[in-house]
């Protein structure tokens, strides 16, 4: 009886140890945009998490990190491409971002490499089969080990103390995943109220994969505050997507979009080209109006229960959906939600009630009015393409703009290439231009590149990594560019559609601002290798196939084949089984026949 109730004691302790939160925030872009960025946040006490008392950390992906060893995961699902110029920088100043595709890195104990690599193959065939991913494609050729562009968020020092493993960081990319709605179904069931109440009863995988860019994240990490009490585990999940309000607000008997009637276009008749079949667009001179119901197509389900935590903070409960407009924006919510404005950040946060719908209308606003919050300026810009011509080789070329006068960036450059792309690392080059200047200025490419890691490939073994610690001066542009050289690969390791591409995966870029980490990635390159004529090998094959037939047959043929002369022949036929039951034939055959003379 005494230790049925220390258990249960235990018990209640661990789960007053959790807590559940959940964010929406929304803010109006440039152009009819609008930045919808979702957050929920649960904590598991430690204690709980290793004995597997899971109540809001989901027992699913708990269980596989136990199994593969994985004290920190990061996980990226990504579609589409962020408009820096229009939209300015992004959500969580691009931590909660991966490239292009499927991106994943973690933090593995091990005793050594090996063991470390093992349990990565452990962790990434469990997450392909969770979240219905091709994440079992990462194998040791799409596999690098960062030194210094990815740092642990979480608080490792605890694990470090009691002599446990060292820790080993894996990373991986897959840059040609199709991420769609079997990924948003299983992200969906981590969460408590698994899209049934909540800010995630909005979700809709008609809106979400329809949006201009659009990333879901899982992080998971330790924690471990400084007043000493009981460590956590913490999983925090976010979507973020960039919609199209007008495009949105489609109803779904219209899914495709037609044209505009005539009477209906906006046509600047100032030009001196206008007439009656031609229109040049006029600048919308007002903010059309739009509700969340309109633009997700539903209408938000209450308030997630868990979230109504006794011992959570006021500002967390307050903030369930926030709105970063100006204060002078006239915004309508559903009856019975508590309005509180932020003056500093320009921002307005709603209470939701337990239970019942919320909506929200934010009101159409003329031009002349400040219709958007000011966006921030991204403090560098990166761009990557592919230089050159021809089938064997080729180039690539970075450029790195830097908008401040006055303030120099420092940042450090991750490039993860494929065995069958071989740089050389002799060939790379720095220039530096200011944004006025038309002659590259003769700055040391020691100045720009402060310190350099390279691992080189080995055929289908691993891939080629690349980390650089650049420097950027203000008011420039830097320009980086290096030769590689195409493998050619066996025709058995083409994929179907080769003449399609090869997908690189995205460069990450780390900015090191303050305390604080920034990161943005490039997008994603298509790598045409020399790609042989795959008829040739089905002609080859069916040729070589004909001609042994044929021979085989006339070999096979005339080995078990005996021949006689007729007479011979005739002679053999009779002493065989089916010569004598052909002589009994006849035999019984003139038999009937005398027979049936007498009578």
């Amino acid at each position: 009886m005494t230790l049925l109730f220390t258990l249960f004691l235990s018990l209640i302790c661990l789960v007053a140890a959790s807590d559940y939160h959940e964010r929406l925030e929304l803010q109006p872009l440039p152009a009819g945009s609008l930045l919808a960025s979702f957050n929920f946040r649960s904590n598991a006490s430690q204690q709980s998490f290793d004995q597997q008392h899971f109540r809001y950390f989901p027992r699913s992906l708990g269980q596989i990190l136990q199994h593969a060893h994985t004290k920190e995961l990061h996980l990226r699902f990504t579609t589409g491409r962020w408009d820096a110029e229009s939209w300015g920088t992004r959500p969580w100043n691009g931590t909660r971002e991966g490239g292009t595709g499927v991106e994943l890195w973690a933090w593995i104990d091990a005793a050594n490499a090996e063991d470390a690599f093992a349990h990565w193959i452990t962790l990434t065939q469990s997450l392909s089969g969770l979240f219905c991913a091709s994440l079992n494609f990462i194998d040791s050729t799409r596999t690098t080990r960062p030194v210094a562009t990815f740092e642990p968020e979480g608080d490792h020092h605890a694990s470090d103390a009691d002599g446990s493993l060292p820790l080993h960081l894996l990373h991986g990319t897959l840059p040609g995943e199709v991420v769609c709605t079997e990924n948003l179904t299983p992200f969906l069931k981590l969460l408590p109220c698994k899209g049934k109440a909540g800010i995630s009863s909005l979700f809709d995988g008609h809106k979400l994969f329809d949006a201009s860019w659009q990333s879901m994240s899982v992080d998971i990490r330790p924690l471990c505050p400084d007043d000493g009490s009981e460590c956590v585990v913490q999983i925090e999940q976010a979507v973020d997507m960039v919609l199209d309000i007008d495009r949105s607000k489609r109803p779904r008997d219209n899914p495709i979009p037609r044209p505009v009637p005539d009477d209906q276009l906006l046509c600047d008749t100032s030009k001196p080209y206008h007439s009656h079949d031609t229109c040049y667009p006029l600048d919308k001179t007002t903010d059309k109006s739009w509700s969340l119901t309109e633009v997700f197509g539903r209408s938000l389900n209450g308030v997630c229960s868990p979230a109504h935590d006794a011992d959570s903070s006021d500002e967390e409960e307050e903030g369930s959906v926030c709105l970063h407009v100006p204060h002078e924006r006239d915004v309508f919510i559903s009856p019975g939600a508590v309005e509180k404005k932020n003056l500093e950040e320009t921002s307005r946060c709603f209470t939701l009630q337990p239970s019942g719908t919320f909506d929200l209308v934010l009101s159409e606003q003329d031009e002349n009015h400040h219709r958007h919050s000011a966006l921030e300026t991204p403090v560098l810009s990166a761009e990557r393409t592919m230089i050159g011509h021809g089938q064997e080789r080729g180039g690539m070329r970075i450029i790195f703009d830097n908008p401040s006068a006055t303030d120099s960036v420092d940042f450090i450059y991750f490039e993860a290439l494929p065995w069958f792309l071989r740089p050389y690392l002799h060939t790379l080059q720095a220039t530096v231009t200011g944004h006025n200047d038309r002659i590259p200025r003769s700055i040391p490419t020691a100045q720009i590149i402060k310190e350099s890691f390279y691992r080189p490939a080995i055929d289908r073994q691993r891939g080629t990594q690349l980390e650089l610690a650049l420097s950027v001066p203000p008011a420039s542009r830097v320009t980086l560019t290096y030769d590689f050289e195409k493998a050619i690969l066996r025709y058995t390791e083409y994929p179907p559609d080769a003449n399609r591409g090869f997908n690189v995966a995205p460069a990450v870029i780390k900015l090191a601002a303050s305390n604080n980490h920034a990161y943005l990635r490039t997008t994603s390159l298509l790598l045409p290798l020399p790609t042989p004529d795959f008829s040739m090998p089905y002609n080859v094959i069916i040729l070589t196939s004909t001609v042994i037939a044929l021979a085989f047959g006339s070999i096979f043929n005339l080995l078990t084949r005996r021949f006689v002369a007729a007479e011979q022949a005739e002679a053999l036929g009779s002493q065989t089984l089916k010569g004598r039951i052909g002589k009994g034939l006849l035999s019984l055959r003139d038999r009937v026949k005398r027979k049936t003379k007498t009578e």
